[in-house]
């Protein structure tokens, strides 16, 4: 049965993820005012906003130190081997043991282009298939982020359906595709 009360540290060619604590809130914070991020994660409705800035590095220490002790999820801070920074969160989220299914997200900043997130997300699906014997993961991209549902197609989701005009974003609906790998689907090797 999964048990995300373990909260592993995993570890590839290019990224480590290391559980989340309330000791990273200051570098996940300053990496959250993004504008791209806080844009393709729908943190934002509009390009005049700026996500999280309401929130402070104390608010964010508690939510960090909540989401170690939560046994419904693992927070991954994401970091980049060769430089040793963090550059991002993954996530498996929305534990649903009845059913041996979770959630995905995953976040990077500043670190496109290099492997990084696929590579992320890979081990976070490894965990859950693999270790924790997960019959299926879903996430939802949104349809202005095609590059990251790229990186959910290479390493083997599936586009499932869409959640139109989910989000409002400069005033325009714009759609939510919701995709999904089941455990007989994972291919660890995938390219």
């Amino acid at each position: 049965m999964a048990d995300f009360s373990r909260k592993p540290t995993l570890i590839g060619e290019l990224v480590e993820l290391r559980p989340a604590s309330k000791d990273d809130a200051a570098s996940l914070r300053a990496l959250m005012v993004d504008p791209e991020v806080s844009r393709l994660t729908g943190s934002v409705h509009s390009d005049d906003e700026s996500s999280h800035e309401g929130w402070t590095v104390e608010q964010l220490e508690e939510v960090y130190e909540g989401w170690a002790a939560a046994d419904d999820r693992i927070v991954w801070v994401i970091v980049e081997r060769a430089t040793g920074e963090v550059v991002g969160e993954a996530v498996l989220n929305e534990l649903d043991p009845g059913n041996r299914s979770c959630g995905f997200r995953i976040w990077i900043s500043g670190a496109s282009g290099r492997g990084l997130g696929t590579e992320a997300t890979r081990l976070a699906v490894f965990h859950g298939f693999d270790d924790q014997r997960l019959n299926r993961i879903e996430l939802e991209v949104y349809a202005f982020n095609p590059r990251a549902r790229h990186v959910y197609e290479k390493v083997g989701f599936a586009h499932e359906g869409t959640r139109r005009e989910a989000l409002l974003y400069n005033g325009e609906g714009v759609d939510a595709h919701i995709m999904s790998m089941l455990r007989s689907e994972w291919r660890p090797a995938s390219g």
